[in-house]
């Protein structure tokens, strides 16, 4: 008995090594090469990197009423569009959905001096305008994630005679509620100015590092657990790779929109106050009267569920 018990182990201790022979060249020396945001599109609209898409249509009968979909600045936008049997994209146009999205491109030093009013009342409106005019429709469906969908926000509210839905992703509203970036940002704690003064644009590795750190477990030590346990399992390895991919695909953030998002949103909370001013204009939530799903993450780390729901309070709809 006692050599059945220890050659059953050495057989296990060998499918344990093969298992981790596999995992370590997967990982590390012959990784699959990943292809992502496949769902058939055209560029539409160019501006400085700003490329705007538009999705080639799955369905039969596509509803009158386009929609433009808005990413955070700081990562690429093809989350949305990861790979096929894994795209929001993919799902929304088998639903009859026109869909257009903007992907911003990767900022160089040359960018360092755009602000919150190049994106909302240049980038954002130029979008919507184009997207108006490919469609014929007279309104947009706007959906915004994250930083997208705080920026989302502020179009819709200078902007409400373009929007006729308003989509929002986990998107900040009122930065003062507990959270780990709250903190972090809080003005004793950070020094926006010398940040911008001293780097220009944000480094993408700054941003990936302050990610990581956030859940330093789960991001540095459990999901390669996860990755060993499921390196057999062929669908898992691929979904893992092409997360990898994206989450490893970080982009700077031009410095004037960085400055400005943390100082007016995060240090002075003044979109949740409606006293933020984009090139003078005011940013009253108020003036958001569309149809609006707000659609907020439970267990978000990085928006608190408290910090997005207000939202629904604050807007006249």
């Amino acid at each position: 008995m006692t050599t059945n018990y220890f050659e059953s182990l050495i057989r296990e201790a060998e499918k344990a090594k093969e298992k981790l022979t596999k995992a370590v060249e997967l990982a590390l020396v012959n990784p699959p090469e990943v292809k992502v945001g496949v769902t058939p599109h055209e560029v539409v609209f160019t501006e400085n990197k700003l490329r705007l898409l538009h999705y080639r249509s799955l369905a039969e009968k596509t509803y009158p009423v386009p929609l433009l979909m808005i990413f955070a600045l700081v990562n690429r936008p093809y989350i949305l569009d990861l790979k096929p049997g894994r795209s929001v994209v993919e799902v929304l146009l088998k639903k009859g959905i026109d869909v257009y999205l903007i992907d911003w491109g990767v900022p160089g030093d040359e960018d360092k001096h755009l602000g919150l009013d190049h994106y909302i009342n240049r980038y954002i409106r130029k979008a919507v305008s184009k997207v108006k005019k490919v469609s014929g429709s007279d309104k947009v469906s706007l959906m915004g994630y994250c930083m997208g969908g705080t920026m989302s926000a502020m179009y819709t509210s200078l902007y409400p005679e373009d929007v006729k839905n308003l989509i929002l992703m986990t998107a900040g509203i009122d930065f003062k509620v507990e959270g780990t970036l709250s903190l972090w940002s809080d003005k004793p704690n950070f020094d926006v100015d010398k940040f911008v003064e001293a780097f220009g644009n944000v480094p993408p590795e700054f941003l990936q590092i302050s990610f990581l750190i956030m859940k330093p477990i789960q991001n540095l030590v459990s999901k390669y657990v996860s990755f060993y346990e499921n390196v057999e399992n062929e669908q898992f390895v691929d979904n893992f790779f092409a997360m990898e991919k994206w989450l490893n695909d970080n982009i700077p953030v031009p410095g004037e929109v960085f400055r400005e998002f943390v100082k007016y949103c995060y240090q002075e909370n003044l979109l949740v106050k409606n006293k933020l001013r984009i090139n003078g204009k005011l940013v009253d939530l108020r003036n958001i009267k569309c149809s609006v799903l707000n659609l907020i993450a439970e267990h978000d780390h990085l928006v608190p569920p408290a910090s997005s729901i207000v939202f629904n309070d604050l807007i006249s709809s």
